[in-house]
């Protein structure tokens, strides 16, 4: 059970404040309200681009890193499609410090067209290096679009292509931080060696001035129920060959998001799941395979994903993989089956709230979604999954005219004696 309480200032911004004086240590982790899919479709990759900016500087303090370190802390981010998280970790008696950078790089950034242009080339440098130049960089970008016909989702959160971030320009930057960076649209979690008082008077010290903006609504496309397969196939250099295959699930506040997700994890979670059981140990068909869900605020996907041994076509790895699943949309689970791939679950829940990060990044997600005491709620959600829930999941989702597969083939190397010929030749 993770304790907490809550207050929201006059300007919007919602807190949550979770004491444990076990540690010297206290988390900040500011939550904005923005992700990739909201983005617009000629201008992706801006909630990503933000993630950078955001550390490069605002009006008052030219360098965020350096007054962190100086206290003792350290700090990072990420984007996701449906979040932007920022946070840091210091000495709890610093943490004043931690609210000062925080608020004031909520209030404005720099907005410097060096800063711009330094930031546009670190993420166009990524998007080159970990996408497009990495072996299997590119799946998402491929799968992605081939699964999300109308829903934003459609894109990666680097975004669809480098041009986009490489033609950003500062009035467009100017604009999705107005849009979306206020206290209207943030969630601040702070944990750890501090008081409830004491959180709510340095919130309303540092955060309370910044004016609070325009709370984001969303109206973005729904994804149209599928109703045929979908393929693809691409071939680059890459050592193995490789089996992709998504379907549609419920998004993360649905009530039957819990059962798909631990069919998900009785289908691919570990070695002793099915498909690593019948596909890697009894036959040799695959050198890894997993299955997963995305576990999107929105309608999301269960991820098969797999690595044939040389010498098995995608096309028999496939065949294997469907024969798996249509053993789970047939019969029941059986209830030891179920119980061990629960008790996973709960172990990962148990585990992750051993870091108190974890926690302040949880609550932060939960109160996203609508109420924070979700954070406390996941167990019960778990243990309430039956195994007839289960199959009537794995009908519905598993699906053949659900799914959308991508066979990413490795490109044929040419035998060795044709290659010393040729490097003879030359």
């Amino acid at each position: 059970m993770i304790h907490f309480e809550e207050f929201t200032l006059a300007n919007g911004l919602r807190c949550i404040v979770h004491e444990d004086h076990t540690t010297p240590i206290a988390v900040l982790n500011v939550l904005y309200n923005v992700g990739s899919r909201d983005e617009d479709p000629e201008h992706t990759g801006f909630a990503h681009l933000f993630e950078h900016l955001m550390f490069s500087g605002s009006v008052n303090i030219p360098s965020y890193d350096e007054p962190l370190q100086m206290v003792g802390g350290e700090n990072n981010a990420f984007t996701s499609p449906d979040i932007t998280n920022y946070y840091l970790t210091l000495p709890a008696n610093n943490i004043e410090t931690g609210f000062w950078l925080e608020s004031d790089r909520m209030l404005s950034l720099a907005f410097s067209e060096n800063g711009l242009e330094v930031q546009r080339k670190v993420v166009v440098e990524e998007f080159k290096q970990n996408y497009l130049n990495q072996p299997y960089g590119d799946v998402w970008l491929k799968l992605r679009p081939l699964a999300y016909q109308k829903h934003p989702y459609n894109w990666a959160t680097i975004g669809k292509e480098v041009s986009h971030i490489e033609n950003a320009v500062m009035d467009d930057v100017r604009a999705f931080f107005a849009k979306h960076y206020s206290p209207a649209n943030a969630i601040l979690v702070v944990a750890g060696a501090v008081t409830l008082a004491e959180a709510k008077r340095l919130a309303e010290k540092w955060f309370g001035p910044i004016p609070g903006g325009t709370k984001y609504e969303r109206q973005l496309p729904v994804e149209p129920r599928q109703t045929e397969p979908r393929f693809l196939e691409t071939t680059a250099d890459v050592p193995l060959s490789a089996l992709y295959k998504v379907y549609h699930m419920p998004s993360r506040q649905d009530p039957n998001y819990y059962t798909v997700d631990l069919l998900s994890d009785v289908l691919g979670r570990g070695k002793s799941s099915r498909l690593y059981q019948r596909l890697v140990k009894d036959r040799p068909l695959f050198n890894s395979i997993s299955a997963s869900v995305t576990g999107s605020l929105e309608p999301g996907l269960v991820v098969i994903s797999g690595k044939p041994n040389a010498g098995v076509t995608l096309e028999q790895a496939d065949a294997a993989v469907q024969e798996v699943i249509e053993e789970l949309r047939s019969e029941l689970v059986p209830a030891e089956e179920l119980e061990k791939v629960k008790n996973q679950a709960e172990s990962s829940i148990v585990f992750g709230e051993i870091e108190l990060l974890n926690r302040a990044m949880n609550l932060a997600y939960c109160k996203l979604m609508g109420d924070a005491n979700l954070v406390n709620q996941e167990s019960a959600n778990i243990q309430a999954v039956t195994p007839e829930a289960i199959l009537a999941a794995a009908q519905d989702v598993l699906r053949p005219e659900n799914s959308s597969t991508l066979y990413y083939r490795a490109e044929p190397k040419a035998p060795a004696e044709t290659l010393l010929l040729a490097a003879e030749a030359e």
